[in-house]
């Protein structure tokens, strides 16, 4: 019986040196997420957030291209400073829905963060957001050089 391949997904490990709650921030607060959300310099134009289990974000941003970028989804888990998981969807592609976790703990060093996107529609979507959130990433990490 041959064994089932895993899931596809993007995953990445980081470590911060700044507590748990400001990580946890940086995704949650509206202000925190205008200033790294985006590929390259920031440039979220949109972040309406209603963190609860249950409750829906919608967030725009401008692209390199300087075309409306917009995502919409639906939070799933909220366990302040720990853990956030929520549904990805494109405005493009509403019926793509994708599912975003973040887990957080504390380090010596700070904070871990641990991040899975899955769920995706094909391999192709994948290899698209590995692209994307590699340049997020680095506004990220950038964003928590600074707080």
């Amino acid at each position: 019986m041959p064994i089932a391949e895993p899931p596809a997904q993007v995953s990445l490990r980081r470590i911060y040196p700044v507590a748990p709650e400001k990580v946890w921030r940086a995704w949650t607060d509206p202000q925190a997420l205008s200033r790294w959300f985006g590929p390259g310099e920031a440039s979220l134009t949109r972040a309406d957030i209603d963190l609860r289990e249950g409750g829906r974000y919608h967030l725009a941003f401008a692209g390199p291209d300087g075309g409306l970028n917009q995502m919409t989804g639906v939070y799933q888990e909220v366990r302040p400073f720990t853990r956030l998981v929520f549904t990805w969807a494109w405005h493009s592609t509403p019926e793509r829905v994708s599912r975003v976790s973040i887990d957080l703990a504390p380090v010596a060093a700070g904070t871990e963060l641990r991040f899975v996107h899955d769920r995706f529609f094909d391999e192709q979507a994948r290899i698209n957001h590995e692209r994307g959130w590699a340049f997020f990433f680095s506004s990220l990490d950038r964003f928590l050089q600074e707080v």
